[in-house]
């Protein structure tokens, strides 16, 4: 079967930095994958060039068997239109009350008007545990993981058929990231979608994720079940997933 995304030999570099070196990567329609990674290995560079807010400089990204790379404005829009986002800080309109900030592609689109936008939200609000008296709330009435249920609502909120997670636990503690962990499998079953996310939390990654890809040094160099990690013959798994100061993985400390 056809992937729902395929990423053959993407490269993207900055100047003479090169951040991206040949990524392949195949995401089956429905799987939920994990791109883990320390600070700075590019997860979010890559994740920028399949939603088409970069360009990479080589290579192929396809969804559903369609290049993507060098499609225009419009034609990006209409592809763009079956993805949902749940960004890393919420990026939740300040002046915009929880519910029209869930619908807030519904409306942008005018694919409904604003009373039946107003009831999209308020189930899909359900779905992650916000009691429809909150939609009337303004994002800076909410705690953080509030905002990031609001935020994983409006992802969902167009029935999306893929959706990108960009660190969705970064800033939460231990328990209230085990239920966001909990709520993005949740949704990920009820919408059906194919989930891809990015994280350095191999914690969440064993959660959420069907499958785990490690990217270092701008390529994935393993990818398999969250539960096949630990036995993974590869030293920089073994280094990422243990936390090890000692391994292949050099962090760079600048004075």
């Amino acid at each position: 079967m056809e992937p729902k995304i395929q990423l053959r030999g993407v490269t993207k570099g900055f100047g003479p930095k090169k951040v991206l070196t040949g990524v392949d990567l195949d995401i089956a329609r429905g799987e939920s994958v994990v791109i883990i990674g320390g600070s700075g290995t590019g997860k979010s560079v890559l994740l920028k060039c399949i939603l088409g807010l970069l360009r990479p400089d080589a290579g192929s990204i396809k969804i559903d068997g369609q290049e993507v790379t060098g499609l225009s404005t419009s034609e990006r829009d209409q592809v763009n239109r079956q993805v949902g986002m749940l960004f890393q800080g919420g990026a939740l309109f300040d002046s915009l009350p929880v519910w029209e900030n869930v619908a807030f592609g519904l409306l942008s689109r005018k694919q409904c008007g604003r009373d039946e936008a107003r009831e999209i939200a308020v189930k899909k609000m359900a779905l992650v545990g916000l009691k429809p008296h909150l939609a009337d709330a303004w994002p800076a009435d909410l705690s953080i993981g509030m905002q990031k249920r609001v935020g994983l609502a409006r992802a969902i909120a167009t029935n999306p058929e893929i959706i990108f997670f960009d660190e969705p636990t970064t800033g939460l503690d231990p328990i209230m990231a085990d239920m966001i962990n909990e709520l993005i499998v949740h949704v990920n079953q009820e919408v059906g979608a194919t989930a891809l996310s990015i994280s350095h939390d191999m914690e969440s990654a064993r959660k959420i994720g069907d499958r785990v890809a490690m990217l270092y040094q701008g390529k994935i160099v393993w990818a398999g079940d969250p539960d096949s990690a630990e036995a993974a013959a590869n030293p920089v798994v073994d280094q990422f997933i243990h936390g090890r100061v000692d391994g292949p993985i050099k962090m760079q400390v600048r004075a």
